[in-house]
Parts: structure tokens; C-alpha cells; sequence
């Protein structure tokens, strides 16, 4: 892929990357008993994120999941792929579901 630069790039706003924005739209409206949540349990090689201890809703990916891996919701708020051990299931109320859900 070429690009021809035309001129100064000004103004520049992030309205999407990758596909964090359409995910995030797609779990708001999933059933609140098919939400996931897994802890961190180990981020060797990934210390900045995800954070040990620390809650993340999972983003149901069958291909990902094939390969033994997990794709999460993280801090900057965008989906990220990271191996499968590095988290724990756990299991939450619905009331706290909901809670987190927005």
C-alpha cells in the first residue's frame, strides 16, 4: 500500500481503533448471563497491562480461544488478545454484573 503526501496533517482526533468501538457496543447489548469476567493472575512480559489482581471483561472470540488465548477489555478501554493463563474465570452476581455492564 503507497500513500502520496499532499500536504500537513492537521486537527488529528481518534475516533476508533481497531475494533475496541464496535465490541464495546456489542457486549452493552449482550445478555447479562453470557457476560464474562476473568481476574489476572499473571502478566509476565505485559506488566503495563493487564494488571495483576485487577477484574476484565472478556470479549467472546471463538478463533482467539481456539489458540488457547483470551481477548479482553483492558484499561484504555479497547479489546487486547493475551494468552489464557495469564487469567482466572470467576463467577459474579448478577446484581454486580450489572454494576460493571455500562
Amino acid at each position: 500500500m503507497f500513500f502520496k503526501i499532499l500536504g500537513k496533517i492537521e486537527n488529528i482526533e481518534v475516533i476508533s481503533k481497531g475494533r475496541g468501538i464496535r465490541d464495546l457496543r456489542r457486549i452493552k447489548k449482550m445478555d447479562i448471563k453470557k457476560i464474562k469476567f476473568v481476574v489476572c493472575i499473571n502478566n509476565e512480559g505485559y506488566e503495563a497491562s493487564p494488571e495483576l489482581h485487577k477484574l476484565y471483561r472478556v470479549i467472546p472470540d471463538k478463533t482467539v480461544e481456539e489458540d488457547g488465548d483470551i481477548r479482553i477489555i483492558d484499561e484504555s478501554g479497547e479489546d487486547y488478545i493475551y494468552p489464557g493463563y495469564y487469567f482466572e474465570k470467576v463467577t459474579l452476581k448478577k446484581d454486580v454484573k450489572l454494576l460493571l455492564k455500562t
